[in-house]
């Protein structure tokens, strides 16, 4: 249950803007510029922040953010690691998935990568109370899909 105090200080929201941003090289242009202006946001004040928060990863990286701007025009923002498609397509050296996964394999990976992607992906919020094996077996779901053929080690 939620205090009185929280209560009577919550903001009004009024939206949630959900982009991807390379790390490190938000700029206030497009796309995240009309995003952050059609609700009277700072981008500037977004691109100083997103920048600072995604210099530890290596520029380039597609980084999730989660844009929650409020009525007063302050905004607030949580960023996500890469996608699980990224990271196996990295994994496996590939540009694109298979386009008939089940039938053409696209690549092979080894347990030990979905591993340490699900080591990864742990930190994120929404994986955060999950189980490592839950996130293995989703994310060799995800291979699967991508028609990438995980084994237990390589040939």
């Amino acid at each position: 249950m939620a205090t009185l105090k929280e209560i009577l200080t919550r903001r009004p929201i009024s939206a949630t803007i959900r982009l991807t941003v390379d790390a490190g090289a938000a700029k206030p242009g497009p796309p995240v510029g009309p995003a952050l202006g059609q609700y009277k946001l700072n981008s500037m004040a977004f691109c100083k922040d997103f920048n600072a928060r995604t210099q530890k990863f290596k520029p380039g990286t597609p980084m999730a953010v989660t844009i929650t701007a409020f009525k007063d025009g302050t905004f607030d923002f949580t960023v996500r690691s890469p996608s699980v498609t990224w990271y196996l397509k990295q994994a496996a050296g590939i540009e694109l998935g298979s386009g008939r996964p089940g039938h053409v394999t696209a690549s092979t990976l080894t347990l030990k990568h979905v591993y340490e992607i699900a080591k990864i992906k742990q930190s994120d919020p929404f994986c955060q109370y999950m189980p490592l094996e839950s996130i293995c077996k989703s994310i060799i779901g995800t291979a699967n899909s991508m028609g990438i053929k995980v084994q237990k080690e390589l040939d």
